[in-house]
């Protein structure tokens, strides 16, 4: 059976391919390790020659690229071009990344010097989401490469062509037969390739995932594993302008219909009045949101969720957290205007009862109140995750608390959750990570460090042990 993208706005097909079964991935692994040992070989500035002859295949590509995206994922054709404009970025970023934390460093000693190098792992596998299906597979792909690795990249079953498309891109910059390697297909293409014969699994999506990789890789302590994961995130309101600050809230849990992993999903707020302001003005202005395909003119803020099935289980979830006794101010539904993957975003009050510590990977702010900012610290922590969080004030004591108390990966301050740059890391604790943060840090998982003694000749060893032996 072939394999299908479908366009979550209007439900056509947007790309139909054959998917690989276990031969041809075995194929396509094959491949990967006999270009391999040149790849790894090849002086560092090949490869980032042919790294940014990649780059040039992006800029030339960009609109139709981002269409691509748009197509297949639903999200508006201002945030697809935003996405593959930091997938350009990432090259850059990565090239600078690769010679700060992987270089090369040599100190003198007395009987010659130690050295530090850094090898690439071998053949590494890359699985994609469907959510920034360009970018982030973007931000292994490019470090595993420029570390010397080579690659075998599945696509989300869910975003394929935009797989294709940056295969695409890859052929243009001229890499050698093998160093980079698709294959298309669902989770048994998946199986097939984490099964195989790989030296790492790069890879970002869901918890479930990640922990089912920790387990399958328990015995096979030669794969490194790069798991970003997904969050129950916090977001600690706490004073400052209601305008503002509802801003934060709505971009922090709404922007890309929440499907981020990033994305707030628990709005902390004080028992007050400016509290209770506060949540009636995110609630006013997640009214104004503008839902729409992804081609609409003007453009929408949000566009659908990836699947009709997506839309299903979002409900679901929050029908169930209804059931144990959240307030829905603002009721999650399905649009029966358009597409039934279309969602409006949701606003429930959860406080006092035991919401389920899990990501609902759609747009849903979950609101507790508390009583002071102790309790506001021991609810934003009291979560298995540990991605992002964030916390709303002018008062620098309290970020100060915030900062050493908070169990984040990524913690930000007056700015949205979702916020994130190239050039930092980005991973998080707990069972949103397995303490590999990508971004900027990914060159540290796509090579190991060698350590050396060096010496141009074997003279002086002798002397150093002659008193210590019998004549």
């Amino acid at each position: 059976m072939p394999l299908q993208s479908i366009d979550p706005a209007t439900g056509a097909v947007v790309w139909e391919g054959p998917s690989h079964d276990a031969a041809a991935v075995a194929a396509a692994l094959g491949k990967a390790r006999a270009a391999f040992p040149a790849w790894g070989s090849l002086p560092l500035a090949d490869r980032i020659a042919h790294v940014e002859a990649f780059r040039a295949a992006l800029e030339a590509r960009k609109d139709a690229l981002a269409e691509t995206i748009s197509r297949e994922t639903g999200k508006p054709r201002w945030e697809t071009l935003a996405e593959v404009g930091s997938m350009i970025g990432k090259v850059g970023i990565s090239i600078k990344a690769h010679a700060e934390r992987t270089g090369e460093r040599r100190q003198e000693m007395p009987f010659g010097e130690a050295v530090l190098r850094h090898r690439p792992h071998g053949v590494m596998a890359v699985l994609g989401p469907f959510n920034f299906p360009g970018h982030l597979p973007n931000g292994h792909i490019v470090p595993a490469l420029l570390a010397g690795n080579t690659v075998v990249f599945k696509p989300s079953e869910m975003t394929p062509a935009t797989g294709e498309a940056m295969a695409a891109c890859w052929a243009e910059a001229g890499l050698p037969e093998g160093v980079f390697n698709l294959v298309q297909g669902a989770r048994e293409t998946g199986e097939a390739l984490v099964g195989g014969a790989i030296d790492g699994l790069l890879f970002t999506g869901s918890a479930g995932a990640g922990a089912h990789f920790r387990r399958l890789f328990a015995d096979r302590p030669h794969v490194i594993l790069a798991l970003e994961l997904g969050g129950n995130n916090p977001l600690i309101a706490w004073d400052g302008d209601i305008a503002e600050t509802a801003a934060i809230v709505v971009q922090s849990s709404f922007v890309t219909t929440g499907q981020r992993c990033s994305c707030a999903r628990r709005l902390i707020v004080p028992d007050t009045a400016w509290g209770r302001d506060l949540v009636e003005a995110v609630d006013a202005l997640s009214r104004r949101i503008v839902i729409g395909a992804w081609n609409d003119d003007p453009q929408p803020y949000i566009g659908p969720l990836i699947s009709e099935a997506a839309a299903g289980s979002a409900k679901a979830a929050v029908d169930g957290i209804v059931a144990r006794g959240a307030k829905a101010l603002r009721e999650f539904r399905i649009l029966d205007c358009m597409s039934p993957a279309f969602v409006r975003p949701a606003l429930l009050d959860v406080t006092g009862i035991d919401a389920p510590d899990s990501e609902i990977f759609a747009p849903v702010a979950q609101v507790t109140r508390v009583a002071d900012f102790d309790a506001a610290i021991a609810a934003a922590n009291d979560t298995r995750f540990g991605l992002s969080a964030g916390l709303v004030t002018g008062d620098d004591g309290l970020w100060d608390k915030f900062l050493l108390e908070c169990r984040a990966g990524v913690v930000n301050r007056n700015r949205p959750t979702t916020g994130a740059a190239g050039s930092m890391p980005f991973g998080g604790l707990g069972e949103s990570g397995n303490h590999r943060p990508s971004a900027y840090y990914a060159a540290d998982y796509c090579a190991y460090p060698v350590a050396s003694f060096e010496a141009s000749s074997a003279e002086g060893n002798s002397g150093a042990i002659a008193a210590m032996l019998k004549p």
